[in-house]
């Protein structure tokens, strides 16, 4: 079933998700920026992203604004060309504020990860496992104990997760990378 479910998220032009999607996007954009969903709807890349079905962990989607950062016009002391409007990008992707607002919403949780199920002209949609690191069935469960450990608390924020050490280059190696570690900050900026 889950080969089945991936292979229609590899091309979902191409597969029934085209046809759920442009029903579920239109509800999704009327609705609240951050909302808890009974269940995943790509089980197949919940699954391997940590998702069990128990207590102790829920799924709740996130839309977040697509493109760029929005920036104020400058109105005096500046050439134009200085006021760095355009082509202005946060050092954040969309994937980790996404993160970040469920995170906010639901303070007693931890984000495990988040995965993208759609978008449309105006937002990306992502759903974000959340974790409650307080639960006795977290606790006792060999795979997400972890997350309980102290050194957890708060990982999002830190940029701990799959979509924060994205962001902050800690995926690239080798040549160039030589400014990232241990962080962005402790190089002066100079990593990005």
């Amino acid at each position: 079933m889950y080969k089945h479910i991936s292979k229609a998220w590899d091309k979902p032009r191409e597969s029934y998700v085209h046809d759920l999607s442009k029903i579920r996007v239109p509800q999704w954009r009327a609705g609240q920026s951050v909302v808890k969903v009974d269940s995943p709807l790509r089980l197949d890349r919940a699954r391997s992203l940590g998702y069990k079905a128990k207590q102790g962990i829920i799924v709740a989607r996130a839309k977040v604004r697509r493109g760029g950062s929005r920036k104020r016009i400058n109105t005096a002391g500046r050439k134009p060309s200085k006021t760095g409007i355009k082509k202005y990008t946060p050092k954040k992707s969309i994937k980790w504020i996404a993160e970040e607002r469920v995170q906010r919403k639901y303070p007693n949780m931890e984000v495990l990860n988040s995965y993208w199920i759609g978008e449309d002209g105006k937002y990306k949609y992502f759903e974000v496992i959340l974790v409650d690191p307080k639960h006795p069935g977290i606790k006792t469960d060999k795979d997400l104990s972890w997350i309980t450990e102290n050194q957890h608390k708060g990982r999002v924020h830190r940029g701990l997760t799959s979509a924060g050490k994205k962001s902050r280059g800690l995926r690239n190696k080798g040549k160039g990378a030589e400014k990232i570690r241990p962080s962005i900050r402790a190089n002066k900026g100079l990593g990005k």
